[in-house]
């Protein structure tokens, strides 16, 4: 009795973890998604505001890359939760690591890209665009 209480535990575990990893899989799409919808309709605001094509591109790739750093987030932890609901093999985990590392290396070159300076640099490193100063002060 004891063998098979165990066996149902496991079973109900295993299904949790694999809702888990697709729910969290479903959020990072839904954030990439979602922010892509919502810079389409702040870009187009913004062209109908006639603000300048620096500002409104900017602000357009700026708001998406943080939707997508959201999202990869997600999908970072969707494949960690898989990995382990799945067989925590050589195999499977070395994937997981290769998926890591090419997620963290995205999420490295989005940072970049948003703030102008990686992650490690101080304030003062990254030197703005023209156009970002009049990005972020909403001229």
């Amino acid at each position: 009795m004891e063998e098979r209480a165990f066996f149902t535990w496991t079973v109900w575990f295993d299904e949790l973890l694999h809702w888990l990893a697709f729910t969290f899989e479903a959020c990072g799409v839904f954030a990439i998604v979602g922010a892509l919808a919502f810079c389409l309709v702040q870009a187009a605001e913004h062209i109908r505001q006639r603000r300048s094509r620096d500002v409104v591109y900017h602000r357009f790739r700026t708001s998406l890359a943080r939707g997508i750093l959201l999202g990869l987030e997600f999908l970072i932890a969707a494949d960690i939760i898989g990995t382990v609901a799945i067989e925590p093999t050589i195999e499977n985990l070395s994937v997981l690591g290769l998926i890591i590392l090419l997620r963290t290396f995205l999420s490295f070159t989005l940072e970049c890209e948003i703030t102008g300076r990686w992650p490690w640099q101080s304030n003062d490193a990254g030197k703005r665009r023209p156009h970002q100063e009049d990005a972020t002060s909403g001229r």
